[in-house]
């Protein structure tokens, strides 16, 4: 596999993954276990005409459609990201925050991240608002939650022991 085959399968794939974030439909078109295998080739197909994903990304989509695990994509798509940073010699960060980041607050998480861990750091980001404020970091086993709800359940806890 030559290197722009590895980035155009990452970016088919993070194509295909970003579908699947937006449309709670198609998540449950993909773990439903009543829908025949035919008519998941069959839509899988239809993405793949539609442009979602080409070369070696839609023959791994087709393939996993024929073998009827569209209900691990999601994993499989986490897994690849996994061994194509540590290709490239980074480390995956998934960060979870409130609201949207800006480039400049992206730029800079990444930078501190890669002064702490030593190595390039690729950001995974999504937005949840029930955070209320601050981050959740992943990145490998470690995990850093700066969010404020996390804060206010444990000043909740805190206060009924006080009782």
């Amino acid at each position: 596999m030559q290197a722009g085959d590895l980035e155009g399968v990452e970016a088919g794939l993070d194509a295909v993954s970003a579908m699947i974030a937006e449309s709670a439909d198609l998540r449950r078109f993909l773990g439903s276990p009543v829908i025949s295998g035919d008519d998941r080739v069959a839509a899988v197909a239809a993405l793949v005409d539609k442009g979602l994903a080409s070369g070696l990304a839609a023959n791994f989509l087709q393939l996993v459609a024929r073998n009827r695990r569209l209900f691990a994509l999601g994993a499989m798509i986490a897994g690849f990201k996994d061994l194509s940073a540590d290709a490239r010699g980074e480390m995956r960060a998934e960060v979870i925050s409130a609201t949207a980041l800006t480039d400049k607050q992206t730029g800079a998480l990444a930078a501190e991240l890669k002064r702490k861990i030593g190595k390039s750091v690729s950001l995974d980001l999504s937005v949840d608002p029930s955070l209320i404020g601050g981050l959740i970091v992943k990145v490998g086993s470690r995990m850093i939650d700066s969010s404020l709800k996390t804060k206010l359940a444990a000043m909740r806890f805190a206060m009924k022991e006080v009782r």
